[in-house]
């Protein structure tokens, strides 16, 4: 008979960014270290909520103990403090993984930004699915004895004391779940406290779904009668916060249990509260967070909980968030989905279409109120999440008119941010459209020729410079039936006297010779060339066809490894610039000189420059500039030098 030997002791080394990460959260200066009780909570809690969901299908999961609840044990004796659950409990590779290794690949950007923010924000915990390290903050070992829910399921202890290792060895447990034992710092004991405890609970996790129960020595009789006792109180409403009445929640338990929700130290921007009933019934609670996550634009991060009767069904529900509010957090409550709901029958189902749209119009509405009520908290949500809102533009077209007003850029009229709205209420008197000017920066289109008609003219122009942002304009089109034109485009139509467009028949035809002259030399390059009304102080400039794309759009695409062929742009020339008007010249003396050419290849150059598209020989640019600066400082060379007149000598009179 063989006898198998009994498993033993492991021990294995930190991932290296988990002992960084330790040793910025044992290192740093925190100054709210209570904060580790709500993350080691909010753990639990969600153990507890996965047992609960697989019991629907699994019941035989709970056969052993049905009680779902957590459990706080304070020990003076031993100095430890216990936060235990009946939970879902982790199997040894469970343990290994979970606590041994950051689960995702943002390990490295939270490093770099803890260390960038000073090693100070507690907040950063949250944001990257690392509370469980906070209990570091008060203890100096831990230890986690976890069982996972299960059928001859095995108990195992994790255990470190941060210094680069951990330990897994075979346990003794009971009952599935998990309890995680603190061995407190000296300097913490203020923790074994059950005041102390009992306050931070109420505090942080009163809205926590399940009951809390604290260890509390109750003492009975007095005098030589007098018994202690140490018995399990709740000691927390255990509660779904989202259902109750909004008249019984304070502004400070919404901002806790968004915290617990999320893990987020900083309190929301905004948030909404509501009950949907009709066809559908749920209860929905929605924030908007002040701070961006580090992850926004990774596609898998979005959703909000989803629960069914007040049973967790699914952390993160995409299917009930469009991508462009990614950036939404909450929970949404349904009486009518079935507790078994899969993926498969949220994308096909009509009451999730339902909620869907009702989160949208929620969340929207939310965002409107904060623009109007208060504009500054708004500003500060446009510069973290503007780029995301916008996205709703390119690919939902029904939210267009909601989204336009809720809308922000800079502009030329000031710095700072303007609203469409604002901009409308400002346009001048015959302008019939709002004009917008895309680019990489603010810096690299404010000063760009295709802007110099539109400036004469008083015209406000809207400085559009996230890469979305081209997409968005096409998505909206319109605002308050004034349609969106951009400058960049070819068929600007600016409004023109009928004694200005007579001018500009004759710079045409005056010009016809040279443009000729121009589209010849150039026609492997550009589609047309034509004499331009948009310009007024410089000779050239690129516009774009209808079906092109702006010169910075096509570079991201490129960038991206989504490059498509180049659209050939139209030239536009200024018939009133000296250079113009020189190259006129020479051309109609003797249109085969070589100069000519040269000029026209280097105008062209430029124009590429300034719409913010690369030159194909940067070389033979530079040799031409500096043929062209030697030609100039040559002719400067020859000409006499003027006399300076001596200074009059004051006569005495004067004096």
């Amino acid at each position: 008979m063989t006898v198998e030997a009994a498993p033993q002791r492991e021990t294995h080394a930190f991932q290296a960014e988990i002992n960084q990460l330790l040793s910025l959260v044992i290192n740093s200066l925190y100054s709210h270290k209570e904060i580790f009780l709500r993350e080691l909570v909010s753990n639990a809690s969600d153990a507890l909520d996965k047992l609960r969901f697989r019991a629907i299908t699994e019941p035989e999961l709970l056969s052993d103990a049905p009680e779902l609840e957590l459990r706080i044990t304070p020990d003076a004796e031993k100095n430890t403090l216990t936060i235990e659950d009946t939970g879902i409990g982790m199997s040894h590779d469970e343990l290994v993984k979970n606590l041994g290794t950051i689960a995702h690949s943002g390990s490295r950007e939270f490093l770099q930004m803890a260390t960038q923010r000073g090693q100070k924000d507690v907040q950063l915990i949250g944001q990257f699915g690392v509370g469980f390290y906070s209990a570091y903050l008060v203890a100096d070992r831990v230890e986690v004895v976890s069982r996972a829910a299960g059928k001859d399921s095995q108990a195992w202890k994790w255990s470190s004391e941060a210094h680069g290792s951990f330990t897994v060895e075979p346990a003794e447990r009971a009952a599935r779940g998990t309890a995680v034992i603190l061995h407190l710092k000296e300097d913490q004991k203020e923790f074994l406290d059950e005041w102390r405890v009992r306050s931070l609970i109420t505090q942080y996790s009163d809205y926590v779904g399940h009951p809390i129960k604290l260890q509390v020595k109750k003492t009975t009789g007095t005098g030589d009668d007098a018994k202690t006792e140490v018995a399990l109180e709740v000691v927390n409403k255990a509660s779904a916060l989202w259902q109750r009445s909004k008249s019984e929640i304070t502004d400070e338990q919404y901002q806790e249990f968004y915290k617990h929700l999320t893990h987020d130290w900083d309190v929301p921007l905004a948030w909404t509260h509501f009950r949907a009933d009709g066809n559908q019934q749920f209860t929905g609670l929605l924030f908007v967070p002040k701070n961006p996550p580090f992850d926004l634009n990774a596609q898998q991060q979005r959703g909000v909980r989803l629960f069914v009767k007040r049973v967790f069904i699914m952390d993160r529900c995409e299917e009930l968030v469009p991508q462009w509010l990614r950036f939404v957090r909450g929970v949404i409550d349904s009486d009518d989905l079935p507790l078994n709901v899969s993926r498969e029958l949220l994308q096909d189902s009509q009451v999730v279409r339902a909620i869907r749209k009702h989160v949208v119009k929620k969340s929207l509405d939310l965002l409107e109120k904060l623009a109007k009520d208060k504009p500054e908290d708004y500003t500060a949500f446009w510069k973290s999440f503007g780029t995301v809102l916008k996205e709703g533009l390119a690919t939902e077209a029904e939210h267009k008119d909601k989204l336009g007003g809720l809308l922000r850029y800079e502009s030329s009229r000031e710095e700072g941010l303007t609203s469409l709205s604002d901009y409308v209420s400002r346009m001048k008197e015959g302008q019939e459209a709002l004009y917008y000017m895309y680019g990489e920066s603010r810096k690299a289109v404010e000063d760009s020729p295709h802007l110099e008609a539109l400036k004469q003219r008083g015209y406000e122009v809207l400085f559009m410079t996230d890469p979305v942002d081209e997409w968005a304009a096409q998505g909206l089109r319109e605002f308050q039936g004034k349609p969106l034109v951009s400058a960049l485009q070819a068929d600007l139509k600016l409004q023109s006297t009928d004694e200005q467009k007579k001018e500009h028949e004759q710079n045409s035809e005056g010009l016809k010779g040279l443009t000729a002259k121009m589209k010849d030399v150039l026609q492997d390059s550009v589609r047309e060339v034509r004499v331009s009304d948009r310009l007024t102080d410089s000779p050239v400039c690129l516009v774009v066809p209808e079906g092109g794309s702006p010169a910075y759009l096509e570079r991201l695409l490129q960038q991206r490894g989504k490059g498509m062929p180049r659209v050939k742009r139209i030239l536009e020339v200024n018939p009133k610039h000296p250079v113009i008007e020189h190259l006129k010249a020479v051309h109609e003396k003797d249109p085969a000189q070589a100069q000519v050419s040269e000029w026209i290849e280097l105008l062209h150059d430029q124009a590429l420059l300034t719409e913010g598209s690369t030159i194909s020989d940067p070389n033979r640019f530079a040799r031409r500039l500096t043929s062209l600066l030697t030609q100039v400082a040559g002719q400067a060379a020859k000409a006499p030098v003027p006399e300076v007149p001596a200074p009059a000598v004051p006569t005495q009179a004067a004096s």
